[in-house]
């Protein structure tokens, strides 16, 4: 008699640990996501029917094992902003490092990239982040400098001048919306002596293209560390492409293991979820002559 066995092969997923604060992530990529194509108006698309992005959202929330939330704003409309999810602000983390070299580069006439600029954006460089801090003047008078940068895009964010945390940069500390996060970016987006460093925000090192980092064309930053009890944070701003134009998007995630793999990794989610909803969210253009 001829039996027939079937074997059954359990797979079971590693669990990435998190051993550098705000250093190289070793998740691995996953493949890019393309925006979806659409007619290209001028300005900022109409905004989706009331309920419908919420209500997908609310399906996006209950995938996930964590706490999370999301704003985006069309670029060049950054009053237009829109937030989904019980996650609001936090630490900026790494996330500050992009007003923070834009800061420098006013600072120096718009002279174009420094060494510093270049390892704080596209390797989340701390040393050089805190390198460019202390040319601003560091402590208060660097921190009225990137508050400045904020400012310009109608916001009234007060950047953390002193060390609140041993260990970790003052200005890493800074409490930043995701609300204003988007709306910096939609601001920035349209201001050409912004562009060099928003440039680097395209050449994120591989380690670090997670989440936002699979949408094509994305340029983006991430932030992360632990809280004061332990678990992590872990947040990106970006500006995403489309063919009708280009929206900035924040997004954070507090994953209820606390462990920084399983962060990233809830943000990849997030990310394809905007990736699969771009043509609900309402894109913009800057303006004529920036």
């Amino acid at each position: 008699m001829l039996v027939a066995v079937v074997i059954g092969v359990l797979v079971v997923k590693p669990r990435l640990e998190h051993r550098v604060v705000d250093a190289v992530a070793t998740t691995p990529v996953s493949p890019p996501l393309s925006p979806l194509a659409s007619p290209s108006p001028t300005g900022t698309t109409a905004a989706p029917e009331a309920g419908s992005l919420s209500e997908a959202y609310a399906a996006l929330d209950e995938s996930v094992d964590a706490r999370i939330g999301v704003a985006f704003a069309p670029v060049g409309d950054p009053d237009a902003v829109q937030t989904l999810g019980s996650w609001a602000s936090g630490p900026a983390w790494s996330t500050i490092k992009v007003p923070l070299s834009i800061a420098l580069l006013r600072e120096e006439g718009g002279g174009g990239v420094t060494d510093n600029m270049q390892a704080a954006i596209t390797a989340s460089d701390n040393g050089a982040a805190q390198a460019i801090w202390n040319e601003l003047g560091s402590h208060q008078t660097a921190a009225d400098k990137v508050s400045a940068v904020l400012a310009d895009a109608g916001e009234q964010v007060e950047v953390q001048p002193e060390v609140t945390r041993p260990g970790f940069t003052a200005f890493g500390q800074t409490e930043w919306s995701l609300a204003d996060q988007a709306r910096f970016l939609a601001h920035a987006a349209c201001d050409p002596a912004a562009a060099p460093v928003l440039d680097l925000m395209g050449q994120i090192i591989g380690g670090q293209r997670w989440g936002l980092g699979q949408l094509d064309g994305a340029r983006f930053k991430g932030g992360w560390g632990p809280g004061v009890s332990g678990p992590y944070l872990v947040r990106q701003l970006g500006l995403i492409p489309t063919a009708r134009g280009e929206v900035a998007v924040a997004i954070a995630a507090i994953p209820n293991s606390g462990q920084f793999g399983d962060g990233t990794a809830v943000l990849s989610t997030m990310a394809s979820w905007v990736g699969d909803h771009l043509d609900e969210i309402p894109v913009g253009t800057c303006p004529p002559n920036g």
